[in-house]
């Protein structure tokens, strides 16, 4: 594996369609700017079609070929997610690329519209019912990948089963852990579970070191200037994504992330995660939630 992985790297992808969850700024917007400078048809998965839109400007701008468009989705929201597939499958017959990446960090407490602690849903249990209503596009098509974007941050908490939903006490440092630890864990299961079903679809996961996005928005005043001093651009954060999505010799199940110490910063490279990420029991656990909880059943005994 190379050291210095960049995107100068990759070869044209005409044709290849990819949708990015929360493209509208940060890794998101990176992300889909780097695949439409490669020719990829690119879908602004976004809440706010405004912005989607502006960004989908930034992006012509700088790439006056490139092929954007913009489908709205809050991936809080079922409902919304429901509606985004079946808009999506309408329009497109194939679906080379899904980049769970959409988030929010340390918010104040707050239910969805479906009862779920707001964390979760928006970075995991939308992603978890998108990839299912979109997994018949992926896997009618060659080579594609699903990359979940996890977090250095899964390390601040396991998955709490008897209280998933934080309504014994909120702890916001303690629920987004959560959540991107469940992402993770997530990304390590579709990959046997496809690998089980006999798919060629590619699950893997990815997180972007320390870096410059607007996911500090919740973050007391004072700090968050800091935060330029030492965070690494959003564009070099959107790498390990990009790496995940893109270099031929990546393989399903494996976790991308920066090679510089501790995983904070640099350019992308395989990494390894704790043991309990990894653990088959507590990802099936996972799963039956998620199925339970979304009412979206794949890849399973069920459904």
């Amino acid at each position: 594996m190379r050291t210095k992985w960049s995107l100068a790297q990759v070869p044209p992808q005409p044709g290849r369609v990819a949708v990015v969850t929360g493209a509208n700024n940060g890794l998101g917007y990176e992300t889909a700017l780097a695949l439409a400078s490669k020719d990829v048809v690119v879908i602004l998965a976004c809440r706010d079609a405004s912005k989607a839109e502006a960004a989908k400007s930034r992006i012509v701008r700088a790439c006056p070929s490139a092929q954007v468009s913009c489908l709205p989705l809050d991936v809080s929201s079922l409902r919304s997610v429901r509606e985004f597939a079946k808009q999506f499958c309408q329009q497109h017959d194939r679906l080379d690329l899904l980049l769970n990446n959409a988030g929010v960090m340390m918010p104040p407490y707050r239910v969805t519209e479906n009862g779920f602690e707001n964390q979760l849903a928006t970075n995991y249990l939308g992603h978890f019912a998108l990839t299912g209503r979109l997994l018949p596009r992926l896997t009618a098509t060659p080579g594609s990948r699903v990359v979940s974007v996890s977090s250095l941050s899964y390390k601040w908490a396991e998955l709490d089963f008897d209280d998933l939903q934080a309504q014994r006490g909120y702890r916001r440092r303690k629920a987004y852990g959560q959540s991107k630890r469940a992402c993770l864990v997530f990304g390590y299961e579709l990959q046997r579970r496809l690998a089980a079903a006999g798919h060629g679809t590619r699950s893997v996961a990815a997180h972007p070191g320390l870096a410059k996005t607007n996911l500090d928005q919740y973050f007391p005043a004072l700090i968050r200037p800091l935060g330029s001093l030492f965070l690494q651009p959003a564009a070099q954060g959107a790498l390990p994504l990009l790496y995940a999505a893109l270099a031929p010799d990546i393989q399903g199940g494996e976790f991308i992330g920066p090679n510089g110490f501790q995983q904070l910063r640099g350019y992308p490279t395989q990494v390894a995660s704790d043991d309990n990420s990894h653990d088959p029991a507590v990802a099936a656990r996972l799963w039956q939630a998620s199925e339970e909880l979304t009412g979206c059943r794949y890849l399973s005994a069920t459904g």
